[in-house]
């Protein structure tokens, strides 16, 4: 599996960024699709997951009401909506997909593909 995100640039406080990640090979068989971030000087860590079957959704506390994670199974693509940025979400942004299953994990060490990242810039 081989995952290509996009979308990520420089945007102003309160602004909104939408981010993409396409996800191509053997693609049936995943789980999730999840979105995690990188702050300099930071763990990485979750941002949002969301099934590929049902389309179940989890969230970071610091991101929850703010982002939105979907997917569409046919473009084998997942998304991420981020509306109300701040300079809190700064950091480089990267897609990952978890084949096991079965509960959406915040754990990247269960994801077992990852993307490239995208850097997202917030000033404020």
């Amino acid at each position: 599996v081989q995952l290509q995100a996009c979308g990520g640039g420089l945007v102003q406080a309160g602004d909104s960024l939408r981010l993409a990640c396409a996800a191509s090979g053997r693609t049936l068989g995943l789980h999730a699709l999840a979105w995690f971030r990188q702050a300099p000087g930071k763990e990485r860590e979750f941002v949002a997951a969301i099934t590929r079957r049902y389309g179940n959704t989890k969230y970071a506390d610091s991101v929850k009401g703010r982002f939105i994670i979907s997917r569409d199974n046919a473009e084998n693509t997942v998304n991420l909506q981020m509306n109300s940025l701040n300079s809190g979400d700064t950091a480089v942004y990267s897609c990952a997909a978890d084949r096991k299953g079965p509960v959406i994990s915040t754990a990247p060490s269960q994801y077992h593909y990852w993307g490239q990242g995208t850097h997202v810039t917030v000033s404020s």
